[in-house]
C-alpha cells in the first residue's frame, strides 16, 4: 500500500498481484451504496468480467459503460453519452464510479465523476503501465479538445486505487512501452536510482518478470504519490512532473492524437527538453545522450515527422502551464532533477524540435 495524505483527503493506492478479486471489498468499505457504475476500455473485458464480479459479490448492483479507446475518444462527446448512461441508471451522489482500464479511461470516467451531480465516489483500476505509475495517481481528470490536450478537466482525488501488476500480462507490447517512459521521466525529474533500476533491469522489465514489475510500479507511485502531497494543484513542485509534455503534448496533439501513442510522445518530449537544457547549459553533455539511449533501447522512437516549427509552437502556448503568455518548461538539470524555466531562447526550442525530426 502508498497511502496519499492530503490536507482534505487520503487514500490507498494498492500494488498488489490479484488485487482485482479483491475490488468489491474494498470498494464496499470505502462506499457502501447499492449500486454502482463500471467504466471500461472495450479491450479489456476479461479484466471488466473481474471487477464486476468482484463487486457483485459484494453486493453491488452494477451499471456498465464502454469509453472508447484512444486519445481522439476522450472527448466531451464521449462525456456526454457517459452522462446518459449515469442519469438512465439514476445513480446517487453515494454511488461508486470504478474506471478499468488505461488513461483514456481513467481520465474521461474521472472528469464524469467529478461533475455527475457535483461528485461521486471514484475508484481507479488501471490495466496499462502508463496508467499505474501516472494517470490513476493523483487526481487530474479531464478530456481533449481539438485545441489541446487535457485542457477541460479538474482535480479530483479517487477513494482507492487498485493496481494489479498482474494484468500487465495482457497489455500489448506498445503499450508497455509507453507506460516505461514515464517511468524514465520519473527517474529523470526525482530519482537517479530509478533511473539506474530502468537502465540495469530493462530487459526484465520488457519480458515481464513479475517482481521487477512490481517493484517497476510500486517506485514510480511512491514518487508520485509523494510529489503529488506536497503540491496537488500544480502550484509549485507537482509541475516538474511535466518533464517532457510540454514538447510532448504538442508533438501528439499536431501529429493527431492516436497516431503517436502518449507514452511515445512523452519520450520524444523527454530528449527535446534534455537538448534545450543542454544548449542552456543546466545540465552537462552526458545527460541528454543517456535519456536517448535509454529511450531507445526501451524500443520508444527517437525521431518523428513533425509539422513546421511555427505550428508546434502554436501548440505549445495552449499548453496548461503557459503563464503570462510566457511558456514553461521543465528541463533536467541532471539525471534525478530537474528546473522549471520561462526564459528559454527561441534558437533552442528549435534546435529541440530537430532533434527528434524524422
Amino acid at each position: 500500500m502508498v497511502l496519499v495524505q492530503l490536507p482534505h483527503h487520503q487514500y490507498e493506492i494498492a500494488v498488489e498481484s490479484g488485487a482485482l478479486a479483491r475490488v468489491g471489498a474494498i470498494v464496499r468499505a470505502l462506499a457502501p451504496a447499492g449500486r454502482c457504475a463500471v467504466f471500461s476500455d472495450a479491450r479489456v473485458e476479461t479484466h471488466r468480467a473481474a471487477v464486476c464480479e468482484s463487486l457483485r459479490r459484494a453486493d453491488y448492483e452494477v451499471v456498465q459503460a464502454v469509453v472508447p479507446s484512444g486519445e481522439e475518444n476522450k472527448n466531451l462527446a464521449t462525456v456526454a453519452r457517459l452522462y446518459d448512461v449515469l442519469l438512465d441508471a439514476r445513480l446517487e451522489r453515494r454511488s461508486p464510479l470504478i474506471a478499468v482500464g488505461g488513461g483514456v479511461t481513467g481520465d474521461t470516467a474521472g472528469f464524469v465523476a467529478a461533475t455527475y451531480l457535483r461528485g461521486l465516489p471514484f475508484v481507479q483500476c488501471p490495466t496499462t503501465l502508463l496508467a499505474m505509475v501516472d494517470s490513476s495517481v493523483g487526481g487530474k481528470v479531464g478530456v481533449n479538445v481539438p485545441q489541446g490536450k487535457n485542457l477541460i478537466g479538474a482535480f479530483y482525488q479517487p477513494i482507492a486505487v487498485i493496481a494489479d501488476p498482474l494484468v500487465l500480462r495482457t497489455l500489448p507490447a506498445r503499450e508497455l512501452r509507453c507506460g516505461l517512459a514515464e517511468c524514465i521521466k520519473h527517474g529523470v525529474l526525482g530519482d537517479e536510482s530509478l533511473f539506474v533500476f530502468i537502465e540495469e533491469r530493462l530487459e526484465r522489465i520488457l519480458a515481464l518478470d513479475a517482481p521487477t514489475i512490481a517493484e517497476l510500479v510500486r517506485r514510480n507511485v511512491e514518487i508520485k504519490a509523494a510529489v503529488v502531497m506536497a503540491d496537488e494543484r500544480e502550484s509549485g513542485v507537482r509541475a516538474h512532473l511535466n518533464l517532457g509534455h510540454t514538447f510532448g503534448h504538442a508533438v501528439e496533439a499536431t501529429a493527431g492524437y492516436g497516431v503517436l501513442l502518449h507514452g511515445e510522445a512523452v519520450a520524444l518530449g523527454l530528449i527535446a527538453a534534455a537538448t534545450v537544457a543542454t544548449r542552456m547549459r543546466l545540465c552537462d553533455s552526458t545527460v541528454a545522450p543517456r535519456i536517448a539511449r535509454l529511450i531507445e533501447r526501451a524500443g520508444l522512437p527517437t525521431r518523428a515527422a513533425l509539422p513546421a516549427d511555427q505550428v508546434l509552437l502554436e501548440s505549445m502556448q495552449l499548453d496548461k502551464k503557459v503563464q503570462d503568455g510566457r511558456i514553461r518548461f521543465v528541463l533536467p538539470s541532471r539525471i534525478g532533477a530537474a528546473v522549471l524555466r520561462d526564459d528559454v531562447p527561441a534558437a533552442d526550442i528549435a534546435a529541440a524540435w530537430a532533434t527528434i525530426r524524422a
